[in-house]
């Protein structure tokens, strides 16, 4: 199985005492933020990432979000070209560019950059964001999805025709030819997070783009979108193979998974609680009220597994250290539970890369940096062995 991180970088101060009314406020003003916090966690997670090359990690993938402490990479983009410079071997995957609230003709040109800049190792994550995005750059919800799909047709244009002009809803432009192109050929590979969405596995499908399925969803949950993945897969003729599908993990690794719920959890507890949803929707009927969502969106869910991925969906906010023991998402324990967990993982969602995190909810930097070597040492090597040869569907 190929391995890779996954970092939001996450602020590293924990905020809780800046809570009112048991919720962290939106928008938080500039006099909490520490620009020497910033500094010195920017130049750590670098660190950090280079050290997972070292240690024999297959890629590091980080993300995009915006307005929040929940993660500082506002422009993966140049956190990309950062690692890019630091980084000599590993994939460096961005999951990915927001694509309805950017021009999508700078993003082609800036991944192409990159491309260049790793030498051919950019994976081109994709994805639509989450509502606090909207809000900030001011773009209506209910234009997500169009907005999506016309972006990736401009840079997909953009990376592959010799000179290129569109005329769409949202974006036009007429006669242009990029510089530079991609290194890959016809393009970097894509790949696609899915969170609820049934068009994004339909576009995936179509685009032959690997899937993320559902990081907060149950088990059950995320085999039904590789399933419904599978079948939209085959309606373009295609058939699914284990390279289509990357499992989201979420590791700590202790003496005993009594031992990680004790160290890890009041830091994942301080995600689900502070962070996941800071200024954004976390109602799934108030989504549905913007145009983010609908309600036939939700079309690949069985009906015996759509009230348990609800509840996933929507009772972060009450999510108790006991909930936590009984959380099929969390691969925590001792190296032997954590080896079988993520095997365990890859069979049933006939996945043959992982995209383990670490970091949980803004821990201690040096908490991080041991769970990056403990894994190396413990759980890698086995890991790594393994292969699933079978897909989901």
């Amino acid at each position: 199985m190929r391995i890779f991180g996954f970092d939001l970088l996450p602020y590293p101060e924990h905020l809780d005492h800046l809570k009112v009314d048991g919720e962290l406020p939106y928008p938080l003003p500039r006099k909490h933020f520490s620009p020497a916090l910033a500094v010195s966690n920017y130049r750590e997670h670098l660190d950090a990432w280079a050290l997972m090359e070292e240690l024999g990690f297959d890629g590091v993938g980080f993300n995009e979000h915006h307005t929040s402490p929940y993660g500082l990479m506002t422009s993966p983009n140049i956190m990309a070209a950062a690692a890019s410079q630091r980084l000599k071997r590993m994939q460096i995957l961005i999951y990915g560019n927001l694509l309805p609230i950017h021009d999508p003709l700078r993003l082609a040109e800036e991944l192409a950059m990159l491309d260049c800049l790793s030498g051919g190792r950019l994976i081109s994550g994709f994805a639509r964001g989450i509502p606090r995005e909207y809000k900030a750059y001011n773009v209506p919800l209910a234009e997500s999805r169009a907005r999506f799909e016309e972006a990736w047709e401009i840079i997909k244009r953009a990376w592959t025709e010799e000179v290129f002009s569109y005329t769409g809803n949202f974006w036009s432009y007429k006669d242009v030819a990029i510089w530079p192109r991609p290194v890959q050929q016809p393009h970097p590979p894509i790949w696609v997070p899915v969170t609820t969405s049934q068009e994004t596995l339909e576009w995936a499908a179509r685009e032959n783009a690997p899937i993320t399925p559902g990081a907060v969803a149950t088990l059950p949950a995320r085999q039904d979108m590789v399933r419904y993945y599978a079948a939209c897969l085959a309606r373009h003729g295609r058939a699914i193979t284990p390279e289509h599908v990357v499992a989201p993990a979420n590791v700590y690794i202790a003496d005993s998974r009594e031992q990680a719920l004790k160290e890890a959890g009041p830091y994942m507890l301080y995600f689900f609680h502070t962070l996941f949803s800071h200024g954004n929707l976390s109602n799934v009927g108030a989504q549905r009220q913007s145009g983010y969502v609908r309600e036939e969106g939700l079309g690949w869910l069985r009906p015996e597994n759509r009230e348990a991925f609800l509840r996933s969906l929507q009772g972060f906010r009450q999510v108790t250290l006991e909930d936590l023991k009984h959380n099929e998402r969390l691969c925590w324990g001792s190296p032997a539970e954590v080896t079988e967990t993520l095997i365990g993982l890859g069979e049933a969602l006939g996945a043959n890369t992982l995209l383990v995190q670490f970091n949980q909810g803004a821990m201690p930097h040096e908490m991080f940096v041991r769970q990056l070597r403990r894994f190396a040492a413990d759980v890698l090597p086995a890991v790594r062995k393994h292969t699933v040869k079978v897909a989901l569907a």
